[in-house]
């Protein structure tokens, strides 16, 4: 219980702070420097987590990475707004996002080297994870000040003329019409937008399945470890063995991601991967714990079968509530407003899998595949109110909404304005 709620202390900052974090992020001229110093913040806090030597002090940390993790993810998406059309987006978050499911692979496989330096400069090896993957985030960190990329205007070391004014004429039709200088006069935080996307009852649902992935992705990625070595793995191979897993839930993220830019779909690439969720764990919860023996393959397949459903929906899933709130400043809160409430699962993932339940772990299995199946039904109901709103605005001419409505009026009511179109 004591591990559970050290996971969980984490994801309270984290989930909290996301909106406020992208609404500060607006007022940077330069996200790279934003973005930059965050990374470099929490590198340094990772790496004091390994030379820490209480356990309130350890706490303490763990809630400070929280606070400065918060703002990455949902910045760094906002940003990829910036450089591509909603028809393009999904498959550039999945590039970005597959490095979550192959941290996942990567990291059994540091943790499997790393631990062998037990006992060198009197540390232990679990200290050696922390101080040597702290220093790595720092220097990243520093990187992004160099290589992140701002925005197509301040894009002239690597882009010509031609290539900037053909991204600034996609925001123009982005912004509604509008070029980013002009634009920007209108992108300050105004409590309207706050407000408009906090009564906006699809961001609830949108946010529901980022909710469920969430819980899904901590909680296997915190117990993908203890559940394989209940197959018969030790603890090394245990480690070892988390990594396919993780890389087939990279690889699929990347496959459909790019279906859902080919089609220009973002349900069927929602609901599919949930699909595989809920039979994964279907099959797991079959063998009621005992996964040794005959059931170790089928047992181990399902566990990838799992991961290739957890990591496709995030970019999808992301890239749909992006698409779908307008205009600009508004969607830099709604998206972090999806983010943040999906975010939430992170503390149900952390409580999910409960020891005294090994190896059955029906509390973990069974609300993943709830999460799963009910992530379905939500992605189902978000596609047919879209449908809906769609048609009923088809019914309406350009004409009888220029003439009941202002272009400052249209440009208010963002996504509900009878001229807005929904993505599917």
């Amino acid at each position: 219980m004591q591990w559970n709620i050290v996971l969980a202390l984490f994801f309270i900052p984290y989930v909290l702070l996301e909106v406020p974090s992208n609404i500060l992020l607006k007022r940077f001229a330069r996200p790279s420097v934003y973005l930059g110093g965050l990374v470099i913040i929490w590198g340094i806090i990772m790496a004091l987590h390994g030379v820490c030597k209480n356990f309130a002090g350890l706490l303490t940390l763990r809630v400070l990475l929280g606070i400065f993790e918060a703002g990455f993810f949902p910045g760094a998406v906002y940003l990829c707004t910036f450089w591509y059309m909603p028809r393009q987006l999904a498959a550039r978050i999945a590039y970005f996002y597959c490095t979550s499911a192959l941290s996942g692979a990567f990291s059994g496989l540091l943790a499997a080297g790393i631990a062998k330096m037990d006992g060198v400069g009197g540390y232990e090896g679990w200290r050696w994870i922390f101080l040597l993957e702290g220093l790595t985030t720092i220097l990243l960190g520093i990187t992004c000040f160099f290589l992140l990329i701002d925005s197509p205007a301040l894009s002239g070391k690597w882009l010509d003329p031609d290539e900037i004014r053909f991204l600034e004429l996609q925001g123009f039709i982005k912004q509604g019409g509008k070029f980013a200088d002009e634009a920007k006069e209108e992108d300050k935080f105004n409590w309207y937008d706050l407000k408009m996307v906090v009564l906006n009852w699809r961001l609830y649902l949108q946010a529901y399945i980022l909710m469920c992935i969430s819980a899904c992705s901590y909680g296997t990625k915190f117990t993908l470890p203890s559940i394989v070595k209940g197959m018969g793995f030790t603890n090394t191979n245990a480690q070892l063995m988390t990594a396919p897993a993780f890389a087939a839930g990279a690889v699929s993220s990347i496959f459909f991601s790019r279906l859902s830019d080919r089609f220009q779909r973002r349900m069927p690439f929602v609901a599919i991967p949930l699909g595989l969720i809920t039979i994964g764990y279907a099959v797991i919860m079959s063998f009621k714990g005992n996964l040794t023996g005959s059931n170790v393959g089928p047992g181990y397949f399902a566990l990838v079968l799992a991961c290739m459903g957890i990591y496709p929906v995030q970019p999808a899933g992301a890239s749909w509530a992006a698409n779908n709130i307008a205009p600009s400043r508004r969607r830099a809160i709604g998206v972090a407003f999806c983010i943040c409430v999906g975010n939430a699962g992170g503390i149900i993932g952390s409580f999910m899998y409960l020891d005294e339940e090994a190896p059955t772990y029906y509390t973990g299995f069974g609300l993943s595949l709830a999460f799963g199946a009910s992530g379905i039904v939500a992605s189902v109901i978000l596609e047919l109110s879209y449908r809906w709103a769609n048609a009923r605005r088809d019914k309406i001419t350009e004409e009888e909404v220029r003439d009941k409505y202002t272009e400052d009026e249209l440009m208010k009511l963002g996504d509900r304005s009878p001229l807005f179109r929904y993505t599917l």
